[in-house]
């Protein structure tokens, strides 16, 4: 039983709802990933969270991130194309996926709050497809929450990251990278 199963009762929640959830640490690897408490991938908030906990890595190691974003996507790895876009829209910009983190903005330079915490969104059309959950998490750096796309696999109860393009545009340069701040 993941952590949010304890607030939602262990069903989908219905409506416009933010749920928060703890980020022990930034994985750095695959290992580290496995070892965080939601790693067992039961839980779509927990996965969400996850998958932004990863991509916060992308700046530091390219290779491991991918690595990490593969386990999350289980049955169904990135493609070549998916890690080019990827690529194009993080490199560069460590602080595109860090001001996803609860306590960020452009004027504190994307500094989470700590300790590390991710707020993930649902609307009445979370759970519009069977075993689909589309998802937002807010971005300090942007007017709207973005979109998160995951899949469930019925046969093990996991939920995998389906589509991460959501998550990827761009953002407000941090102040002390703006020259109008």
């Amino acid at each position: 039983m993941g952590l949010l199963d304890n607030i939602l009762g262990g069903g989908a929640p219905a409506g416009n709802n933010a749920y928060t959830v703890p980020v022990p640490f930034i994985p750095q690897n695959l290992q580290q990933l496995q070892q965080m408490p939601y790693a067992a991938l039961t839980n779509e908030f927990e996965v969400a969270a996850l998958t932004v906990a990863v991509l916060c890595n992308y700046c530091q190691n390219v290779q491991a991130t991918i690595e990490m974003l593969n386990y999350l996507r289980g049955p169904r790895p990135l493609s070549p194309m998916e890690v080019q876009f990827i690529r194009d829209r993080l490199t560069g910009k460590p602080y595109k996926m860090v001001s996803y983190l609860n306590g960020t903005s452009p004027q504190n330079n994307y500094t989470p709050a700590t300790p590390l915490a991710i707020t993930v969104m649902t609307t009445p059309y979370t759970y519009q497809n069977q075993d689909m959950a589309t998802l937002y998490i807010p971005s300090s750096g942007a007017d709207s929450p973005r979109q998160l796309d995951l899949r469930r696999k019925p046969s093990t109860g996991q939920w995998f990251v389906w589509n991460t393009d959501g998550l990827m545009p761009d953002i407000r340069v941090p102040a002390n990278q703006n020259p109008w701040a």
